[in-house]
């Protein structure tokens, strides 16, 4: 609870108001029952206990919350509290009159029982009038000022309960120059109603009619925005999105408030929202509460997930953060990104390649972290299978540098970001990835039960699927070829991927070290998100297509070019001698795959290292093999 001592002059006057009305509930309350008949003969000893009171009803509302509570944003909890006080005042009045001051005082009631309830009824008023009025008057003045700077006549579709959170948003002045004219809910029960003042004009098929009714006024709608309610699948959201653009709408989308976590603030429609399953739940809180205060590093912090990770450790409270990026473009961008963030965490930003084993070891040492999340590494398929030893040098050797470089500067945790391609690798990215989880595997069992200054040591590793609009990935590609006028170009009509939005990901990699990191040590080490039902990418192209208001075949055509090589048709999510348990978190299990002796692994990548540096490809590649058994090149 505030304390009284820390008031703004604001809740000092709000005091003083609640003391005024007090005053005049109470008086008027005695004029109305007994003018003309004993007024002026109670006045003096009212006036007398007419101050005691009043500071005892200031103690009351203070206690209620009424003094703290912005008039901005009264609410129908502000309004109960109100009644609350003004029922202890009453109670407090009925008592004074009935216990203390008839038998003592004065001969007979002095109060009586219809004064008390008078006075029940203008307390009420007294004290809710004001603050009602004065968000009216707020309310208006939003909306005038809005309307006065050219806002846009704007669509909202989506459930009467999101609409009115976006409703709230524009009263508040948090969403500007847009002025919703009506709502299009897929729930019949909201139908011929009315919204803090906006008609549910009907249902999500009835979009055509509406604007063309509204396109022969003076307010011509030109916005469209989506409550998260539209993008559920009986609200047809491919549907809505092609209609408004083949009429001409700008769309935007409200996020959902565990998505947001601020103030309602629109955003672009983006493909993502249409094509997932609906996404995980996760639980902020605990993600917060294993965040906040820590030191953490992120290698690759430039790259899609990289830097939705830094953006995430800002969200959550980090402390401090070191972004390590090869690329000066991706750094000085993250760091720009995060220099605009509310939340005050110390970023920094250095150049560094996590091939570089003494300058990535003199980073994260000197940077003293609790977490490391290790996102640096080279990914796309087909260069890799060209340039495979690139593929060695930074997949494996960067890897190794970072985790020794994390146990070595004491930090809690090491989380390194894997993928789906690991599991019985057909691809050079697979086996490089698989090789990098079976370090850290072996370094942290190793390190079971040994701790690294006063904390203990977990290193894991995270694999999930295809993110959604990441750098490199078919859905900006598509986007591109669509904008270009086609043809839209995959490889087989039969390739089927994994999808994770790149925040939901990053939301997952973060829960699963909290799991690693809580109840004591674990066997679990690799963790592997759900990522619901694959999809296939020739419905992926089509669906982007339809969704950019054309059609397929007509205005564009989607051609087949081969399977590429290290590609297969079907990704899987775990081997077939690796079994799988239940953690108990919704969207993540734990995968247990064989873990070769830490010895083995430094033997193996002493040959490796000679093979590199003498340009042996046999050697590597032998050696590879015998780490990785499980790896069949060119299998689809």
């Amino acid at each position: 609870m505030t304390s009284i001592f820390k008031f703004t002059w604001r809740n000092w006057v709000i005091a003083a108001h609640d003391a005024v009305v007090t005053a005049l509930a109470v008086l008027a309350s005695f004029w109305l029952r007994f003018d003309g008949s004993g007024l002026m003969d109670r006045m003096p000893l009212l006036l007398r206990i007419l101050p005691y009171f009043i500071a005892f009803s200031v103690v009351v509302c203070y206690l209620f919350q009424l003094t703290t509570t912005k008039w901005r944003f009264v609410s129908l909890p502000d309004l109960l509290n109100i009644v609350r006080a003004s029922s202890v005042l009453t109670v407090a009045l009925l008592v004074l009159d009935y216990i203390f001051v008839a038998p003592t005082v004065y001969d007979g009631f002095f109060f009586g029982k219809t004064t008390i309830i008078i006075y029940w009824f203008l307390q009420i008023f007294f004290l809710s009038g004001g603050r009602l009025a004065y968000r009216y008057f707020r309310y208006t003045r939003t909306r005038n000022r809005a309307r006065v700077g050219g806002a846009v006549p704007t669509l909202l579709i989506g459930r009467a309960a999101d609409a009115e959170v976006f409703l709230r948003g524009v009263e508040s002045g948090a969403v500007k120059r847009l002025v919703p004219v009506g709502i299009l809910s897929p729930a019949y029960s909201d139908r011929s109603q009315v919204l803090r003042g906006i008609p549910v004009l009907g249902g999500i098929d009835d979009l055509g009619d509406v604007v063309a009714d509204f396109a022969s006024g003076s307010r011509k709608i030109r916005r469209v925005v989506m409550m998260p309610s539209a993008f559920e699948a009986d609200a047809q959201p491919e549907a809505v999105l092609m209609r408004s653009r083949k009429l001409g709408l700008e769309v935007s989308r409200l996020p959902s408030l565990g998505e947001s976590r601020d103030t309602p603030q629109l955003a672009p429609v983006a493909v993502d929202d249409l094509l997932l399953r609906p996404s995980v739940k996760i639980d902020y809180d605990r993600l917060e509460a294993f965040i906040k205060g820590k030191a953490v590093v992120v290698t690759g912090g430039g790259g899609s997930i990289g830097s939705e990770i830094c953006d995430r450790m800002a969200t959550f409270g980090a402390a401090r953060l070191l972004v390590i990026e090869n690329s000066e473009p991706a750094l000085h961008a993250v760091t720009e990104k995060l220099a605009g963030k509310v939340n005050p965490v110390a970023v920094e930003g250095r150049i560094a390649d996590i091939r570089d084993r003494d300058r990535i070891r003199q980073l994260i040492v000197g940077f003293a972290p609790d977490i490391v999340f290790h996102a640096a590494a080279l990914k796309h398929v087909p260069i890799l299978e060209r340039d495979w030893d690139e593929g060695v040098k930074t997949n494996i050797f960067g890897s190794v540098n970072v985790a020794d470089a994390a146990v070595e500067a004491g930090a809690e945790a090491m989380v390194m970001i894997s993928t789906d391609k690991a599991i019985e690798p057909v691809s050079v990215l697979g086996l490089t990835k698989r090789f990098a989880e079976m370090y850290c595997q072996a370094l942290d069992r190793e390190l079971a039960g040994k701790t690294n200054g006063k904390r203990p040591i977990r290193l894991i590793s995270v694999r999930f699927g295809n993110v959604l609009a990441s750098n490199g990935s078919v859905v900006p590609k598509f986007k591109a070829q669509i904008e270009a006028g086609g043809p839209v170009t995959v490889t087989h009509p039969d390739m089927v991927r994994y999808f994770m939005t790149i925040r939901e990901a990053c939301d997952l990699v973060v829960t699963a070290a909290t799991h690693a990191m809580s109840g004591g040590r674990s066997d679990v080490s690799v963790y592997v998100l759900n990522m619901g039902q694959p999809v296939k990418i020739v419905d992926l192209a089509e669906r982007m297509i339809r969704l950019s208001g054309l059609q397929v075949g007509y205005d564009i055509d989607i051609v087949f070019t081969g399977i590429r090589p290290g590609e297969r048709l079907h990704e899987i999510l775990f081997a077939e001698q690796e079994p799988t348990r239940d953690i108990g978190i919704d969207g993540i299990v734990a995968a247990q795959p064989k873990e070769p002796p830490l010895a083995a692994l430094r033997q193996w990548l002493a040959e490796l290292e000679r093979g590199v540096e003498g340009d042996r490809q046999g050697v590597i590649a032998d050696v590879l093999k015998e780490a990785v058994p499980e790896f069949r090149a060119g299998a689809t």
